[in-house]
């Protein structure tokens, strides 16, 4: 069983920055997909960006315009998402998630908020 903590969430100005942090652990996840979803409020969870088993390969939500970028650190059974120019509208709950690769997202952190102001 594999259990997801994000950290890193926050009050921050459009045009900041932020880097969530997710630590996985009761085992490794180095077979792991990674990935990050976000929730708005009174709005459904969304993809934000994901990392492949293997590190080599990262998807991101188009609507992010390159200025997210998704990485992990498997000997630290970690991963991030380092956010960059920040606008109001990528205020959501972070949420990291797990899945074996070609399963499906079924493991879940508790979220971290990140709150965007204009």
């Amino acid at each position: 069983q594999v259990q997801l903590v994000e950290s890193g969430g926050g009050l921050v100005q459009a045009g900041g920055s932020l880097r969530l942090s997710c630590a996985a652990s009761g085992r490794t996840v180095s077979n792991y997909d990674m990935g990050w979803f976000r929730q708005a409020p009174g709005k459904e969870r969304l993809f934000v960006s994901s990392i492949t088993w293997s590190g080599r390969t990262t998807y991101y939500a188009r609507s992010l315009k390159g200025r997210f970028t998704i990485s992990r650190d498997s000997a630290k059974n970690t991963v991030s998402l380092q956010m960059n120019n920040l606008e109001p509208e990528d205020t959501a709950v972070y949420y990291c998630a797990a899945m074996l690769h070609g399963g499906s997202w079924d493991t879940w952190g508790q979220g971290t908020q990140v709150t965007v102001s204009s």
